[in-house]
Formats: structure tokens, sequence, C-alpha cells
């Protein structure tokens, strides 16, 4: 509505006691005097000239006319913009959301009006409003009056004063909201039964109000108990089980009041994906490509004809580019190929996120990271939101390339079912399955395809999440060089190892790998070695130090390579003598050359003379000599036996003979010295003798005695056998005895008899 208005257009708005025509309402203007008020008059820049009069100047009674003729209470784009003004409280309820918007649309109205009767006072704009809205002769939407049927003069000026401070509580009063939690099943049993029936509708949604009831029942019995209001702190009363009708109403004000609650317990999936708090650019620190990947796999919501197929991505982070493989079954040889398809695109990242799935966990995925100097990084278990950009495209991909593809089976059971409903019974009746979802596709045909949806499509489309870029131009935008990899070298690194771990320690034999040995003749044995078997010639193995980082030489097994065993073996023992030899006779030489010099201790206790002591003081021998009675008598027998010291004083007389007495005494000696040696060997040679009679007499007389080392080793053990049984031996029997058994000869001959026992003897 307009403050200023033309006598035309006041004669037409047939105010009350107005004239109704354009020159009465001249006339009374020019007869009240309206033109000698400046602030209220003014001239008009309209075609025709004129006056335009302000409202204020109309009488009270014509002004409320006007503006209750343009007053709507409850006008929804003023009830929006006023209540936008207030603050936002999550917890409010519909119905007090409504009820707040209705008080703000009513005092909106009332401020509206009390401006434009700024000649009365605030207790008659009350008064007017009051009966005016309480008498319906407002406008009023309907949805106000439902929530405020009548006002009262207080009533606005304390809404007024609320809307002033900015507190939306006092203007937000939902009645059902306040008595809320108060209720017998809210508070029966300290709030037990509540956490029971929570319970149970997590456990099964099916459950009825009346199933829910009975177990109920079941658990804490017909009667609960409660507080009780009327008597003191803590005071309780019995009551009993309210009716299904009860539980029904407390059951769906459950449902929506816990719904967070009761979806996280029974379908953590869509709590996850829907409700779980997400943070938003937590990878903004990916500032070009190949700093991190992530990879996932899953079922392919499409039958191909060789059976259902996994699929495998790999999503590079900064540009979203993507890399898809088709796999028959999830294993880690999957995942290397994946990462050969990926590499060879786009060269070799810094890191890769994965779950811990078996096949991203496995020996062979983590010593393939390890050798391509990949950092793996492993989600927490049943964290699929920890990387969610290759979540997000799996579903990107089920949603859009598989629902196209033939033999698509849906993405749930229900989807499954109501695709093969589409048939009726009798047409489906006798069809396999590929007939009823129309498989077409085999494995390869699924893996092309897919590939071309990567392509043209899904890296041909703008997104969001990189500044509204393709993955395409995203990859450009960052001139990065990639770090590619040899194909060769990256061939060598995705074959598989020998058995779990590829570690082996090599023997005489060779390597044994599932029951078969590879002769190594460039390995010695004892040498522990990482085995990597090439698929397409199973004949032969490489093998590297065993962290992978050298390579030490090549396993070959003579029954799957192809060739004779025996020629074989006799090309690796030259082959491995050779390499002996080319080590063992440099050590030989200087063998030889150190036995020429002196012994060991010599060269060491000669280094440790001819060690410099510049740093070394000497000091001087600060002792004293310690003496007993018997060291005293210790030391002067020494002397005596040195010669030094005569016991016996002699003159010269004396002396002289008792010298010629000790060279009488030494000649005798030394006489009797020597027949006494003769006498041995003549003794020795006699039974010699003796014993080669006695021995040629027990032979017959055309077989003469021979000493040959096989009669020395019986003659040992003959001895030998007399002396265990106690027989008188001869002492020159003995004494050759002893000396025999100190020979290689007694000592081999030995060794055979043990081994054979008495037979050797004969």
């Amino acid at each position: 509505m307009s403050a200023w208005m033309t006598a035309a257009e006041i004669a037409a708005a047939k105010l009350p006691d107005f004239p109704r025509t354009e020159r009465a309402i001249q006339l009374m203007a020019k007869r009240l005097g309206w033109d000698q008020h400046p602030a209220y008059v003014r001239s008009r820049t309209g075609r025709g000239g004129g006056y335009e009069y302000n409202i204020q100047i109309l009488p009270t009674l014509a002004q409320m006319a006007l503006l209750q003729r343009n007053m709507v209470v409850g006008v929804p784009a003023l009830a929006e913009q006023t209540s936008g003004e207030q603050e936002v409280s999550p917890n409010l309820s519909d119905r007090a959301a409504r009820e707040r918007d209705a008080r703000l649309a009513i005092i909106a109205e009332f401020d509206r009006m009390a401006a434009g009767l700024p000649r009365l006072r605030h207790c008659s704009h009350l008064q007017l409003f009051m009966d005016k809205y309480n008498g319906r002769t407002l406008h009023i939407e309907s949805w106000v009056t439902d929530l405020i049927p009548s006002i009262s003069k207080r009533s606005i000026d304390r809404w007024r004063a609320a809307k002033k401070a900015g507190t939306s509580t006092k203007l937000a009063v939902d009645r059902s909201q306040a008595r809320k939690g108060t209720g017998v099943l809210d508070l029966a049993n300290d709030g037990q039964v509540r956490t029971l029936i929570l319970a149970l509708l997590a456990q099964n949604a099916h459950y009825s109000a009346a199933h829910i009831r009975d177990q109920v029942e079941s658990v804490v019995g017909a009667e609960v108990w409660v507080p009780y209001k009327g008597a003191g702190v803590g005071m309780t009363k019995s009551v009993p089980l309210p009716p299904v009708r009860t539980f029904q109403h407390f059951i769906a004000a459950l449902k929506a009041d816990q719904k967070v609650v009761l979806t996280k317990l029974t379908d953590p999936d869509k709590y996850r994906s829907t409700m779980l708090p997400a943070g938003v650019g937590s990878l903004r620190h990916i500032s070009q490509p190949n700093m991190l990947w992530q990879i996932d796999a899953s079922p392919v919501d499409a039958l191909c004809t060789d059976g259902r197929h996994s699929i495998y991505a790999c999503v590079e982070i900064f540009s979203r580019r993507t890399i898809l493989l088709v796999s028959k079954t999830p294993r880690a040889s999957a995942v290397a190929l994946l990462m050969r398809k990926a590499i060879m695109a786009w060269g070799v990242p810094l890191m890769i996120k994965t779950d811990n799935g078996s096949d991203f966990v496995a020996r062979d995925t983590k010593r393939l990271f390890l050798s391509l100097g990949i950092e793996p990084d492993v989600s927490d278990a049943y964290s699929p939101q920890q990387k969610g950009h290759i979540e997000r495209f799996i579903k990107t991909f089920q949603h859009d390339c598989a629902t196209l593809l033939p033999g698509f089976v849906g993405h749930s059971v229900a989807d499954r079912k109501a695709i093969e409903n589409r048939k009726s019974f009798s047409q489906r009746l006798g069809q396999t399955e590929a007939e009823t979802f129309d498989v077409k596709l085999s494995g390869i045909d699924l893996q092309r395809i897919v590939d071309r949806w990567v392509e043209t499509m899904y890296e041909q489309r703008e997104h969001h999440g990189i500044q509204g870029l393709t993955p395409v131009q995203k990859w450009n935008s960052a001139n990065y060089r990639p770090r590619f990899v040899d194909p060769r070298a990256l061939d060598l690194l995705l074959m598989p190892v020998a058995g779990k771990d590829g570690i082996r320690t090599t023997t005489k034999f060779g390597l044994r790998i599932n029951g078969y040995h590879y002769a190594t003749p460039h390995i010695l044995p004892g040498v522990t070695v990482l085995v990597r078997q090439d698929p397409e010639d199973l004949g032969h193995v490489l093998a590297f130090e065993a962290d992978g980082g050298r390579y030490v030489g090549e396993g070959t097994c003579p029954e799957l390579a192809g060739v004779h065993p025996a020629s074989f073996m006799k090309a690796v023992r030259q082959v491995h003598a050779e390499a002996i030899a080319e080590i063992a006779n440099p050590v030989r030489k200087m063998m030889r050359e150190l036995a020429k010099g002196p012994a060991p201790i010599e060269r060491a206790l000669q280094l440790a003379a001819d060690r410099p002591r510049d740093n070394v003081v000497s000091l001087p021998e600060l002792a004293e000599a310690h003496t007993t009675r018997q060291i005293d008598a210790a030391l002067a027998a020494m002397d005596t036996m040195a010669g030094r010291v005569p016991t016996i004083e002699l003159d010269d007389a004396t002396a002289i003979e008792h010298r010629k007495l000790i060279a009488a005494f030494e000649a005798e000696e030394a006489e009797e010295r020597a027949n006494f040696g003769v006498g041995l060997e003549v003794a020795q040679a006699g039974y010699e003798a003796q014993r080669a009679a006695d021995l040629q007499a027990e032979l017959p007389d055309n077989v003469e005695t021979i000493d040959t080392p096989k009669s020395r080793y019986l003659r040992a053990v003959k001895t030998d056998r007399a002396i265990e049984a106690g027989d008188a031996v001869a002492p020159f029997e003995a004494l050759w005895l002893g000396q025999y058994k100190t020979t290689d000869e007694y000592r081999g001959h030995k060794a055979v008899h043990d081994e054979f026992g008495d037979s050797y003897l004969t």
C-alpha cells in the first residue's frame, strides 16, 4: 500500500464519512486546510498535475480502514522473512516452528498498523489490533487462526519483546513437546522399558505393537513402576502395562525420534552412507597426480556367459582417472594385474590406499608394493568411508555402466526378484539363469566394454570435486611427468613366488619347489634366496637375494625343462667346480705362502713387539722379597743341585780324589746303560724270531710268513684280546701294540673291522 494518494484514489477507496467523488474530496481538502501542511501534501508529478496527500493526514478511522484493507495476517512470505531473522534451533518440532511463525506474522502486522497510526498511543494500538483480530475483521490466514485463535494485549507485548531480544524459544511453544518424555512407557522402570522396546525394534523391524507389548510383558511383567509425583522425591508407584494403542503411538514417536540410532543398528551400510558425519576436503593436500591411489573390488551386478566376475578398480585421486580390471575370482594376482595396467598407463604412485581384504594384504601384494617403492596404506576394518572416492566410483559404475549391461541382475535381492518377475512363471519354467537374464557377454567382452565406458564416458564427464573439470582435463592441467618402470622389470616383479613366501635355502640338490628339484650351479649350498617362477616356463626359476634386491642366479629342473638329467648334472658339477676353484685356488696359494713363513704365534708376538709404545711410561718396580724358613731351605737346596754351593768343603787333594770317584761312577753308569740297551735289542730280536717261528709252525709247509698291513692288524687284535683276557704278554709285544695303535694303518683297519665285525679277520 502506498503512503500517498490523490483525491481520485481517496474517493475510490470509499472511506467512512468521506465523499465519493474526486471534486468533493478536493473541496474537503481545501476546507480542512490540508494544503497548509507541506509535510503531508505534495505536487503530483504525473500527467494532469494536482496534489497527492499522505494518508497520515486522514482521520484515524479512515486510516484504520485503509490499513485493514491492505493488512493480511499470516502471509507466507512475511512469515518466512520474520522467522529467518530469529535464531535457529534444531530441536524445534514442526508445530513449534509453525507457532513461532504465526506469532511473528501477528506482531509484524501489529507493527505495520502502529506505524500507520502514529497519532494513536501504544495502548490504543494494542486495543484496536486485539479487537479487530479477535473479531476476525482483519484478513487473517487460516493457518494462523488455527494455531492462535485469540490474542491479548499482554501477549502482543510479550511476543514483541521476545522478537526484539532475538530469542525464538518464547515464541515457539509446542505443548506436545512439553509433555514429551513424560509418558508411562518413557518413565517405566527407570527407562528400562523404553530401552527394551528400542532393542526389539532394532532386532526385528517387522514386530507389530501387539508383538512388542507381549515381549515387554514377558520380560517385565504386567505392571511397571513409574515416579509418583504426588509423594516425595524418589517415590514410585505401580501401574498396569499400557494397552496396545498406547504402544502404537509410542513406537511411532520412538521410530521418528531415534531414526538415526535404529538405522545404525539395523542397516549399518545406510547409516555410513547417509548419516555418519563425513568431512569434506580431507584430501585437498593431494596437489599432483600419483600422490595417492585408491583401489577396491566388487562383484559386477551382471552375469557373463562364463559366470559372475568381479571388477577391480583403481582411482587416481588428483584427477579421478580410473582403471578397471575384470577378474573371475578375487585374488592377489588380480591386484597385481590391475597395478601393471595402471602403472603402464599413469606411472608409479607414491601411496596406495586399500582395505584389509585378503587379496590386498596378501604377501604377494605387499612384496609388489615394496619392490616398486610404493607405500601401502590399509584402512581400518569395516571403515569404507576412509576410502570414499573408490567406494563412490564403484557405486557409479554399478548404477551407470552395469545397469546397461546384458545379464544385469540388479543391485540387490529385491532388484533381482523384480527382474525375474518381468516374466511370468510359465515363461521362466525350464529356462536357465542365462536365459532369464539375457546373458550374452563373456568376461573378455565385459573387459572391453568397461574400458570403453571409462575412456569415452566417465573420464569425459565434469566432476564437482575437481573444480568442474573432466578427469582428463584435470590430469593435463598438472603438467606432470610420470615415473615409468621398464615393462620387462615390471613383468618379472609380477611373477608369482614359490610357495607362500618365496623363500628357499639351496642344498646340494639345488632348490626344492613343489616336489621338484631345481639345480643351481651358480649358487652355493646354504644360501637363502627369494624364488620367482615364470608361469609360462615351469622348468626354470629365478633366484634373488632374500629381500629381492640382487639377482643371484637361475635354477633348472631337468624333468620339466626337457633336458637329459645325467648330461645336465655333469655340466652343473663342472660349473660348480669352476666356481669353487675360482674362489679356492687363490686361497690355497695364499695358504702355501703362509706356511713358508713364521708360525702365526711368531707373527703375533713380533707384531706386538714392533708396536710403538711412545705413550707408555715404565714405572719403577716397587717390590720387596718375601721369605720364610721353608723358602730359604728350598733356595739352599736348589743352589746345591746347581753346583754353585758345595755341601762339604774339601782340601785340594781330597777334592781331586772326589772328582776321580765321580768320574769313575759316571763311566760305570754309562756302560751299564749301554749293556742294557743292547740286551733289550737282543731280547726283542729273539722274541720276534721266536714269534715268527711259532707263526710259521701254525701255517702249512708251503706257505711262508709275509708281513703285511692285514697281518700286522691281526697281530694287534690278538695281542689286545690277550691283554683283555689277562694272559701273559711279552713286554716288547705290549710296547709294539701301543706304538701301532697310533698309526693311520691301525685306525683304517679298525674302522672296517667295526663295520663288518670279526668276519673281516678271516
